[in-house]
């Protein structure tokens, strides 16, 4: 059988007024038997041929209003970036307005404010000159002894802030623990006398912000109103399962990033992420408790979402990242200083 001629005459006899796709579909069928095309006759490339045709007519308008919409999501998804930079612009532009009043010697108001930008904008672009810039500030400005636990405190408040306000679900916080780390990894290698105590500040400080970022999690689940679940759920049953194995996605996260890293890196990561598999009941704990608490409230609610990540630096926004690093870095100090301050004082009282 000719196919070509086929699929001619398919398009000629083809009817769009009936109003069914069966009534239009089973005309043409008919008024194809009478040309001595009979269906149990052909071969599966005929029947290809046939299939497509039709579903090409049928799909035509279709097809061209999706292409069209797709087009203009597009359009929306350039703008959407645009004015989302835009935004992120105007917040850096306050913040540095404010910060301009006060004088460097202030060093209790602009850890404040630092504390306060941190909060308000999102680092997720900038995480990872943020946590470079921070580490390095902690061990060029403090103490050996104290560095070590500023670093952690430092990389548990990036965790935090980087994860809480976004989706719960694995892609996501795998991406930041990923990026976390692999900052860490870089300045490791770079000073492989202190590598073992900068990947172990890392690690800690990473399953601390994450375990912190879970608990908000179940937090705000207990307190949000079933009508606004969508703000804080996009996936149901993802973030059910991600729950579930929060202890296994950041072991993961370790394994991968040493898989990628120099023979000596990938040793000791191999060493720490061993011994934090006795150290995450914290984490495993809180995680069961947010999933209860997720499912108690939830459970019939399900929507899915995809949200564009991995935005690129620009010069400015790395400036921007490499300054907030160094006031993370402040701000764990002043945050430290508190606690041990805290802890003399409790001891003087006794």
């Amino acid at each position: 059988m000719d196919i070509k001629k086929l699929q001619e005459d398919l398009k000629k006899i083809y009817n769009l007024r009936f109003k069914s796709i069966e009534k239009r579909v089973t005309h043409a069928i008919e008024e194809t038997k009478t040309s001595g095309v009979d269906l149990s006759s052909l071969n599966i490339n005929e029947i290809k041929a046939l299939s497509s045709t039709i579903l090409d007519i049928e799909t035509k308008k279709l097809h061209d209003e999706v292409e069209s919409l797709l087009s203009k999501k597009e359009k929306l998804n350039i703008e959407l970036d645009k004015k989302l930079e835009a935004l992120q612009d105007v917040k850096y532009g306050v913040f540095n307005a404010i910060q301009s009043h006060i004088e460097d010697t202030d060093t209790l108001t602009l850890s404040k404010l630092h504390q306060v930008k941190l909060q308000s904008v999102d680092i997720y672009d900038l995480l990872s000159e943020m946590v470079e810039s921070a580490i390095i500030t902690a061990l060029e400005k403090s103490k050996d002894s104290e560095a070590l636990e500023l670093i952690q405190e430092v990389i548990k408040d990036l965790t935090y802030e980087a994860i809480k306000e976004g989706s719960l679900n694995t892609i996501r916080v795998r991406k930041i623990l990923s990026t976390i780390l692999a900052s860490a990894i870089e300045l490791a290698e770079a000073t492989p006398n202190q590598a073992n105590d900068i990947l172990d500040a890392t690690l800690k400080g990473m399953r601390a912000g994450l375990t912190h970022s879970i608990d908000r999690f179940k937090q705000r689940l207990k307190f949000t109103p079933i009508e606004a679940k969508h703000i804080l759920i996009e996936d149901y049953d993802t973030i059910m399962q991600d729950l579930s194995q929060a202890d296994t996605l950041f072991l993961q996260v370790v394994q991968v990033q040493a898989n990628e890293s120099s023979p000596d890196i990938k040793k000791l990561l191999i060493e720490l992420n061993q011994k934090m598999h006795y150290d995450l009941e914290e984490l495993v704990h809180i995680s069961k408790e947010a999933a209860e608490v997720m499912k108690e409230r939830f459970s019939n609610f399900a929507k899915t979402a995809v949200k564009k990540a991995d935005t690129a630096l620009k010069s400015q926004k790395a400036k921007e990242a490499k300054e907030m690093g160094a006031q993370a870095w402040g701000i764990a100090k002043v945050a430290l200083n508190n606690a041990i301050k805290s802890a003399k004082d409790a001891i003087n009282k006794r």
